[in-house]
């Protein structure tokens, strides 16, 4: 997960393998079934929190072909579109060029596009492609006014209308909170709004854990959650360290081998408390 301030792009009229496979072979791909498809899902999510980004990249190559029946293949365009997401997001904290970074980010665009082509009441394809609008426009060279200036005209409206319709999901106020993070109280923002908006997220992910017994529905983020919450605690104007550590701790809990949270934001944290003292 990206975490530095440099990253997140302010959108002003917002809200303010341990589990690997050989690669299929081409007779094995034209026969993927459900059950192959639910293995690489999970394999994506493995790969996203290890920072593995060319198993990302394996593992979209290897989510096809698309299925005929609509809401299998929407749910099919979501996790191709969330291992090149990903894959992006891993990248910044990589220092990857960004040329690469784009290209990873208009191709999940364009995946959760289809997503929703094939299902447009599919709320989490949608979130998906507002992340990647900020991110493109953030990404986009100062020099090219014009391509943000579109990517923020495209995520503003996207945005909204995903806020009226799941104001409370919460993969969305982890998208969004950054940019609440950023914008100044003036636009809705500011860092106890955007806290707010995590601790929101993470409620509703907890009261409806069990909503879903499809593992090819999204239902990520509490880790997420978590993990924000903690960079937000160490990184406040007045850090709250202790809560930084306690939140990043029952991250990694959930997720004992998250790169992100073990390797950087843990030292981070215990940095800061030995400064402190």
């Amino acid at each position: 997960m990206v975490k530095s301030t440099a990253l997140w792009f302010v959108l002003p009229a917002l809200v303010a393998s341990a589990f690997a496979e050989p690669r299929p072979t081409d007779k094995q791909t034209s026969d993927l079934s459900r059950d192959s498809i639910v293995r690489l899902v999970v394999q994506i999510q493995r790969a996203d929190y290890e920072g593995d980004r060319a198993a990302l990249q394996r593992l979209y190559d290897d989510l096809i072909p698309i299925p005929q029946e609509k809401k299998l293949a929407s749910r099919l365009h979501y996790w191709r579109g969330f291992a090149l997401w990903r894959r992006a997001i891993n990248g910044f904290n990589d220092s990857v060029d960004s040329k690469d970074l784009q290209q990873d980010l208009t191709q999940a665009l364009d995946e959760f596009d289809n997503a929703t082509a094939n299902d447009p009441g599919f709320v989490d394809a949608k979130v998906g492609a507002g992340s990647c609008l900020s991110l493109l426009a953030f990404s986009v060279n100062e020099n090219k006014p014009a391509r943000v200036q579109a990517l923020v005209a495209r995520a503003g409206p996207l945005f909204k209308e995903i806020m009226a319709a799941a104001p409370d999901n919460p993969r969305l106020l982890w998208v969004v909170g950054p940019n609440l993070w950023y914008a100044p109280p003036e636009h809705g923002g500011g860092q106890d709004k955007a806290m707010a908006a995590y601790q929101k997220g993470l409620n509703a992910v907890r009261e409806h854990k069990e909503s879903s017994s499809d593992p090819l529905e999204p239902t990520w983020g509490e880790p997420e959650l978590l993990m924000n919450l903690a960079w937000s605690n160490l990184n406040r104007t007045t850090p709250d360290l202790t809560a930084a550590q306690e939140n990043a701790q029952a991250a990694l809990k959930l997720v004992p081998y998250w790169h992100y949270v073990r390797d950087i934001l843990m030292p981070q944290i215990r940095a800061a408390q030995a400064k402190a003292h």
